[in-house]
């Protein structure tokens, strides 16, 4: 027996459905698909009815998207740009304090209160934040730091340049960051630093990595760029590892333009963070292996933040929480609706787990083709698509099979930069990580809300519910998943 069609009830209802016009039954699609979902978290026998009866759209039926553009723009613009950030970027430029510093540094002590930290220091990038935590984290020639394979490549790359190497852990298929059982055993006495990052906004397991770094003594660096404000246990990401980096680009959850955050509560790693690329400001220091180069930056870099882009994150940072509120409060009302939809299911914390996931960033769905007959994240992507709402296949690829970590010599060492100080070859070939090479079927993105529009929600959660109860019309023309699905970054660089 179906379970969700007991006695057969839903097959009766749904077959007096198809007598009705070509007319009729998209006004009926649109009147009832899109009622608030019932207090038990189950759709009634005729909602669901008017779901299984319509032909998908895909397939030459009505789009379960009828909202018009517009709306659908102001439900995900962003950045939310205002005339304060506006008047303050002409005031900089007036004063052509551009490459000043006096605004940065309101912007950290600022970030730093806000994060609960007792340093913040801006950076230009968020690449550069986290190249500087590694430097703080004394990550150097010979040494290794560990890091989940599916991320954006920043989140580990930079060790290159300071003649360290990489390891990669598997990922938690549930999470999608880093799964502690997997970290502990490629530990060695080379290893300095074990890189958390907390992906596409949902927080790594702390606690577990946590322990496992303090017994075996390697600093954690919390690569913070995708869940700004995002809360571990009621605890704020980027608090919990020694040191912390963030991204604020432009299509972040939080924005400052193109620039980067450090934050710590560790003087030595703020300092050596500072050294590295903020000559202007390495002078006076209390570390003292470094304060006999004072003066110059200690890496050749310079890593001060824009001023301009320290006016729009002084902004942006006043609004954050307001803002991330409803993004929450919008996202978890669009997975709400596909509670119990087969195939598609929620990429966040539990609800009562005191976690949350800051401001979506980059929000991903967990897609299980088991539950739709084998279908193809890319079939199911495309069918939902064509209902006017937004979907595609995959996320990150997994860094250790690109041919950076493994062929290629970037500074002339006559072997592959990966190995090049290694004591081993410590390369990953295909296999080695599995949950991390079969992720790219198993997760699709999701619409961004921005705003709480139940209206324009409830027409894009129809659009996905449709699909699902529907995969049976989509298994004849599957193609399957491509070999190039995914992308080693999200933004478009336009």
């Amino acid at each position: 027996m179906d379970r969700r069609d007991p006695g057969g009830l839903l097959q009766e209802y749904a077959s007096g459905l198809q007598n009705l016009t070509l007319h009729a039954r998209p006004f009926l699609l649109g009147f009832t698909l899109f009622l608030d979902k019932p207090a038990a978290g189950i759709l009634s026998i005729e909602q669901e009815a008017v779901i299984m009866s319509s032909k998908l759209a895909l397939l030459g039926g009505p789009k379960a998207v009828t909202q018009d553009a517009q709306a659908v723009r102001k439900v995900s613009a962003w950045p939310i740009v205002t005339r304060e950030e506006e008047k303050g970027i002409v005031d900089v430029l007036r004063r052509g304090a551009m490459s000043g510093g006096e605004i940065t540094r309101e912007f950290e002590k600022e970030f730093a209160a806000w994060e609960g930290a007792k340093y913040a220091l801006g950076f230009s990038t968020g690449t550069a934040a986290l190249q500087a935590a590694m430097f703080g984290c004394k990550v150097g020639v010979g040494d290794e730091i560990i890091c989940p394979s599916v991320t954006y490549w920043a989140s580990c790359l930079q060790a290159y340049s300071l003649g360290a190497t990489v390891v990669f852990a598997d990922i938690d298929p549930e999470t999608l960051c880093v799964n502690p059982a997997d970290i502990e055993h490629r530990i060695t006495p080379r290893t300095k630093a074990i890189v958390v990052v907390h992906y596409v906004g949902h927080p790594a397991d702390m606690d577990a990595i946590m322990e496992i770094a303090r017994r075996r003594r390697v600093k954690v660096i919390e690569d913070v760029s995708h869940a700004h404000g995002g809360l571990y246990k009621g605890r704020k990401v980027g608090t919990i590892g020694d040191v912390a980096g963030y991204s604020l680009m432009s299509g972040k959850s939080l924005v400052a333009g193109e620039a980067g955050m450090l934050t710590t509560d560790n003087l030595e790693i703020y300092e050596r963070a500072m050294a590295l690329g903020h000559y202007e400001r390495f002078e006076n220091f209390q570390t003292p292996s470094l304060k006999p180069f004072e003066g110059l930056p200690l890496g050749g870099y310079k890593y001060r933040m824009h001023q301009m882009s320290a006016v729009v994150g002084r902004v942006q940072l006043k609004h954050y929480d307001a803002r991330i509120a409803e993004i929450q409060k919008a996202m978890n009302y669009f997975w709400d609706l596909l509670e119990d939809v087969p195939g598609i299911k929620a990429h966040r914390p539990a609800k009562d787990s005191g976690s949350t996931m800051g401001g979506w960033y980059a929000a991903r769905g967990l897609y299980r083709p088991e539950e739709l007959g084998g279908l193809s994240v890319t079939r199911f992507a495309e069918a939902v698509k064509a209902e006017g709402a937004s979907c595609s296949p995959g996320c990150n690829r997994p860094l250790h099979l690109h041919p950076l970590f493994n062929t290629c010599d970037v500074y002339g060492h006559g072997k592959p930069t990966r190995i090049a100080n290694a004591d081993r070859d410590l390369r990953q070939p295909p296999g080695s990580l599995p949950v991390s090479e079969a992720v790219m079927g198993r997760v699709c993105a999701i619409p961004w809300f921005k705003k709480y529009r139940p209206a324009v929600i409830r027409q894009f959660a129809a659009a996905y519910k449709k699909v699902a109860l529907n995969y049976r019309d989509l298994l004849e023309g599957d193609q399957g998943n491509s070999q190039a699905m995914g992308r080693w970054n999200f933004f478009s660089h336009s």
